[in-house]
C-alpha cells in the first residue's frame, strides 16, 4: 500500500492542468518470433520456445519477420501515419535478466510509422489523439519473483525467467502529449486504449488480450500549474493491463502529484508500478533517457525499405475501421449517439450486428442483448460474449416472438434453457412445452373468470377507462401460466367490455 498524501481529484483540477500520454505495446499475432523461427504460442511450457537466436548465443544471426513488418504498416496506416520509405533497426542496450542478449532490437530515431492520429469517442464528443510514432521491436522475457507478498523482486526469495516471450514481435504505439482535457483526462486515457484495442483487433494483427499481456500500456502523467504556460515533470506508470486500471492510474497520479506540488515538493521523473488491488502507484526506478540505452544501428540487419506499391496494397486491403462501422450501423439502425454508446459500452455491438445478420430486427436484437441477456450475464459474472448462446439462437428466439409462437415471458424461459445447455431454441420450446395459448375457447373462459373476479376493474373499462385493463390481463396471464399473448388478451378483453 502507498503512504502518499492525496489531493481530492476535483480540488487538484482547480489548480493544475494534467497532460497525459500513452505508450501502448501490442504483441503481434505472427506464427513465429520477430527474428527467428520459434513459435509464439501463449501458455507453453517455460523456456520451450527458444533457440540460439532469441537466446542471443554466439554466432547466431537475426532475420526479419516479413509478416511483422506488414502488420506494423497496417497499424500505421489505420492510425493515419506516414510510412517510412527507409528505416533501420537499432540496438537498445540494457542489462536486465529478461533480455538474454543484454540488448533489445528495436527502432530508435527511424521508426516505421510516424505522425498520425486517432479520433477517440469520449461521451458524445470526440478527442483527436496525436500519434508520435509506431515502431517495431522484440518483446522481452518474463520474470517471476517467488516468495514475496507483492509478486515483485523486492522481498522475493528467488526469481525465475521464462524466455518464451523474448523475441515475439512487439509494436509500440506512442501518442503525442494529450493536453487540454482537464477533468476528463482519465476518461480520455481509457477511451483511447479502448478505441486502439478495437482498431488493432479489427485489423487482425493481434488478439489484444490485456489479461494475457498481448496489449499493455505505459501511462504518462504530468501536472502544470494553471496559467503557468509550462509543462510539469511526468511519471510513467508501467505495464497497466486493464482498461479500468488505465483510468485509475491517471486519476491517482493527478491526486498524488497535486499533493506533492501543493507541499512545495518536486515531482520526480520515474517509472511507477500500478497496484490493481488498491488503485495506487508506487515508485519504481528513475526514468532512463535515450542516451542511457546507448542506441546504435543494428549491425546484423539491413535497413527496411517498404516499396510504395506494397504499402498501397496493404492500404487497399484495410478493413472498415471500428469508428466508421459504428457510424454506419448507427445510421442503418436509426440509433441515437447515446444508444450506440450503450451498445459499445456493454460489449454488445458485434453481438447485435451478428444477430441482425442472422435475421432479427435491430430493435429486437438490442432488446434481448441489452435486456434479458445482459441480466443473465451480470448474474453469472460473465461478459455478454461469454454467454453460451449464439447470435443465431437469439435471432431465432426473436423470430418466434415476432410470429406469435412465443411471448416475452416464454422467450425468457427459452433463453434460460439454451443457457442451461438444453439445446437450440426450438428444442427447448418442445422439451418444456412452451407454446402460446391461442385457443379462443380457453382464452375466453379465462377472460370470463378474470372479469368475474375483478368487477371493479371491469366496470372502469366499460366506462372507457382503458388503463384499468391491467389487472384483468394479469389475471388471464396467471391463469394461462403466462403462455397467452398479452396483446391478444388485451384486445379480447376490450372487445368484450366495449
Amino acid at each position: 500500500m502507498t503512504t502518499d498524501t492525496l489531493v481530492p481529484f476535483a480540488e487538484a483540477l482547480e489548480r493544475y492542468e494534467p497532460v497525459i500520454g500513452l505508450e501502448t505495446h501490442v504483441e503481434l499475432g505472427t506464427r513465429t518470433k520477430m527474428f527467428c523461427g520459434c513459435t509464439t504460442t501463449f501458455g507453453a511450457e517455460p523456456n520451450s520456445q527458444v533457440c540460439p537466436v532469441c537466446l542471443g548465443l554466439p554466432g547466431s544471426l537475426p532475420v526479419v519477420n516479413g509478416t511483422a513488418i506488414e502488420y506494423t504498416i497496417r497499424i500505421g496506416l489505420a492510425l493515419n501515419c506516414t510510412i517510412a520509405t527507409w528505416c533501420r533497426f537499432a540496438r537498445k542496450n540494457y542489462f536486465y535478466p529478461d533480455m538474454p542478449k543484454n540488448f533489445q532490437i528495436s527502432q530508435y530515431d527511424e521508426p516505421l510509422c510516424t505522425d498520425g492520429y486517432l479520433d477517440v469517442p469520449v461521451g458524445e464528443a470526440a478527442v483527436r489523439v496525436g500519434i508520435e510514432r509506431v515502431h517495431l521491436e522484440e518483446d522481452t522475457g518474463k520474470s517471476l519473483h517467488v516468495g514475496g507478498v507483492t509478486g515483485r523482486i523486492h522481498g522475493a526469495e528467488y526469481s525465475l525467467v521464462d524466455y518464451n516471450r523474448a523475441g515475439i514481435p512487439l509494436v509500440e504505439i506512442v501518442t503525442k502529449p494529450i493536453a487540454g482535457t482537464g477533468a476528463a483526462a482519465p476518461d480520455v486515457a481509457r477511451a483511447y486504449v479502448t478505441e486502439l484495442r478495437g482498431l488493432v483487433r479489427a485489423l487482425g494483427v493481434s488478439d489484444v488480450r490485456m489479461e494475457e499481456g498481448s496489449l499493455r500500456s505505459d501511462v504518462n502523467t504530468s501536472l502544470s500549474p494553471r496559467g503557468s504556460g509550462r509543462w510539469g515533470t511526468r511519471t510513467e506508470t508501467k505495464n497497466v493491463n486493464s482498461l479500468r486500471s488505465v483510468e485509475r492510474a491517471v486519476r491517482f497520479e493527478i491526486e498524488r502529484q497535486a499533493a506533492v506540488l501543493d507541499a512545495g515538493g518536486r515531482v520526480i521523473q520515474e517509472t511507477r508500478h500500478f497496484h490493481e488491488d488498491s488503485g495506487t502507484t508506487t515508485s519504481g526506478r528513475s526514468k532512463e533517457e535515450a542516451q542511457d540505452y546507448r542506441y546504435f544501428p543494428e549491425p546484423d540487419l539491413v535497413p527496411v525499405a517498404p516499396p510504395a506499391d506494397w504499402v498501397a496494397q496493404i492500404r487497399a486491403a484495410l478493413p472498415e475501421a471500428p469508428s466508421a462501422r459504428r457510424a454506419r450501423l448507427q445510421a442503418e439502425w436509426d440509433l441515437s449517439a447515446l444508444d450506440m454508446a450503450a451498445l459499445s459500452n456493454a460489449g454488445a455491438l458485434d453481438l447485435v450486428a451478428e444477430t441482425v445478420a442472422a435475421g432479427a430486427s435491430p430493435a429486437d436484437a438490442r432488446k434481448w442483448w441489452l435486456g434479458e441477456l445482459a441480466r443473465q450475464a451480470n448474474e453469472m459474472g460473465l461478459e455478454l460474449k461469454d454467454l453460451s448462446i449464439t447470435p443465431a439462437q437469439v435471432a431465432r428466439i426473436a423470430e418466434l416472438v415476432a410470429s406469435g409462437a412465443l411471448n416475452d415471458h416464454l422467450a425468457r424461459e427459452v433463453i434460460e434453457g439454451v443457457l442451461a445447455g438444453e439445446g437450440d431454441p426450438d428444442q427447448v420450446v418442445a422439451a418444456r412445452g412452451l407454446v402460446v395459448v391461442s385457443d379462443e375457447g380457453a382464452l375466453n373462459a379465462a377472460i370470463d373468470d378474470a372479469i368475474a373476479a375483478n368487477p371493479e376493474a371491469a366496470a372502469k373499462v366499460r366506462e372507457g377507462k382503458v388503463a384499468a385493463v391491467g389487472p384483468l390481463i394479469g389475471a388471464v396471464m396467471k391463469a394461462t401460466g403466462n403462455q397467452a399473448d398479452a396483446a391478444r388478451v388485451r384486445q379480447l378483453i376490450l372487445d368484450r367490455l366495449s
